[in-house]
């Protein structure tokens, strides 16, 4: 078997959508990933389902798997002949270590690619409100490592304080009392303005700022931590606002719990500034459709479809029996409003679940879960697919609750209650301590009333509409 190729990929700083077209196009192709923990998981939902996924975090304080242990997993996946994407925060060149792994596979005459990516010392203050160039503040800026082998940014500090405008440090805040000192010896003011921004780009991103003599006080005083970008230069002064961190649900932590049929409106929320975890992951399986019910479809008076998936595979195997698609005479119904919008896209015209008639022909179209949930006893099942956990992403979806606590949960049905109180400690959390202290937000009177059921303390049920009012903070105390 020929070597593979490996494919150094910058991820971007953290917002899933500041990943390259190239980087995606690349993840969806990968045989094996492995991936830094400050990647964005959302980006691992774009490889196909038979990728194997590797963790290769590192912490501030340590080392989930050490360099020489990512070295041999890039060669020994590459002597196999896969396609391997090593997927880094940022760009794979900026602090990425980036060289040093493409010379331990050169060595065994592995081909690799370099695909640049967002850095988050550029990217982390434009969300911030700051961009680090400006005609009248800096035309210079330097990218600096905080840390260096010894533990220490060695450097030289008075080029550095004499030469560059704006000076941006990548995972500082252990350093940061050394590097205002060292700035200040060699010919900074004291009095220079510093912005802190912890976790650039994602949901939680919070930023505070102060002088080179009082910046500790101040990110003590609000619990900055890494991951953390120090910009220290005149520049700061320009920052008026965040436009980032002004959305209105910026800090909060959502886990949106999908039983795979239903859409949620993950991405509204995280247009908000909200951090959402879709959770489980689920896997299509493929399943044998019943043939003769497609070929009397014209005998149905109304035809019910679960999701855009089970739509998909509908239309798809009456094209391959070759039925006249004149044949689906019945009128067409949609579970929720992302079905019906596939439906129109073929150019049918469909109602919403709601209207489907209480007796009469009727055909259920979904995985073999969704159609169990009949309308009436006289209803026939199509079943397109099935579906299971994927259970790649249960690992991960744990460490990111670890890191962020979730504050509120989004149910669409009942049936995602009781998948979370049943499957919610696969991901370290407790069900019965959430339904004392976890917001509850309910899509439709079927999940209020499940969640009531189930303990949840702090229940809100807007109905089929969402607005972000129900996500506002609510006065609950995580100690109650």
């Amino acid at each position: 078997m020929g070597n593979g190729k490996v494919f150094f990929v910058g991820a971007g700083p953290g917002d899933s959508g500041l990943i390259t077209l190239k980087g995606k196009a690349l993840i969806e192709k990968a045989d094996v990933i492995l991936y830094d923990r400050l990647v964005n998981a959302r980006l691992l939902e774009h490889a196909k389902d038979s990728c194997e996924f590797i963790y290769c975090g590192k912490l501030p304080n340590r080392h989930y798997m050490k360099q020489d242990e990512i070295n041999a997993f890039l060669i020994e996946k590459g002597l196999k002949g896969l396609t391997v994407v090593r997927l880094k925060g940022g760009d794979p060149s900026v602090f990425g270590r980036v060289g040093e792994e493409a010379a331990a596979i050169s060595e065994y005459g592995i081909p690799y690619e370099m695909v640049p990516g967002i850095t988050s010392g550029i990217a982390a203050p434009l969300y911030a409100g700051l961009p680090v160039t400006h005609r009248d503040f800096a035309s210079s800026f330097a990218v600096i490592t905080a840390h260096d082998k010894s533990g220490k940014p060695d450097m030289d500090w008075e080029g550095l304080a004499r030469s560059v405008q704006t000076l941006v440090f990548y995972m500082g805040i252990k350093n940061l009392d050394y590097i205002c000192e060292q700035l200040v010896k060699h010919g900074k003011s004291p009095l220079v303005p510093v912005m802190v921004i912890q976790w650039g780009t994602w949901g939680r991103q919070r930023s505070v700022k102060g002088t080179l003599q009082d910046i500790r006080q101040k990110i003590t005083e609000h619990h900055i931590k890494n991951p953390a970008i120090i910009v220290i230069g005149n520049i700061v002064s320009f920052r008026r606002r965040s436009w980032f961190e002004e959305k209105p649900l910026i800090g909060r932590n959502i886990l949106a719990v999908q039983s795979g049929e239903k859409s949620l409106p993950a991405d509204e929320l995280r247009e908000q500034g909200a951090e959402v975890i879709e959770w489980p992951k689920w896997k299509p399986l493929k399943s044998i459709q019943d043939d003769a019910l497609l070929k009397r479809i014209e005998t149905f008076d109304s035809v019910l479809f679960t999701s855009r998936r089970s739509a998909d595979e509908f239309f798809s195997r009456l094209a391959f029996l070759k039925v006249d698609i004149r044949e689906v005479r019945g009128t067409l119904y949609a579970s929720d409003s992302s079905v019906k919008e596939a439906l129109e896209e073929r150019g049918f015209f469909a109602y919403l679940q709601q209207g489907v008639p209480l007796s009469g022909p009727c055909l259920i179209v979904g995985s073999r879960r969704a159609v169990q949930n009949k309308p009436h006893p006289q209803c026939e099942t199509l079943t397109t697919h099935d579906q299971t956990i994927d259970t790649r992403f249960t690992a991960i979806i744990k460490r990111e609750i670890q890191e962020f606590p979730i504050d509120t949960i989004l149910f669409s049905a009942g049936e995602c209650v009781e998948l979370f109180m049943k499957e919610a400690e696969s991901i370290g959390m407790s069900p019965e301590t959430a339904a004392k202290r976890i917001l509850a937000v309910c899509l439709s009177r079927e999940a209020e009333k499940a969640a009531k059921d189930c303990g949840f303390r702090h229940v809100r049920a807007p109905g089929q509409a969402v607005s972000l009012e129900d996500f506002e903070h609510h006065e609950v105390l995580q100690s109650q």
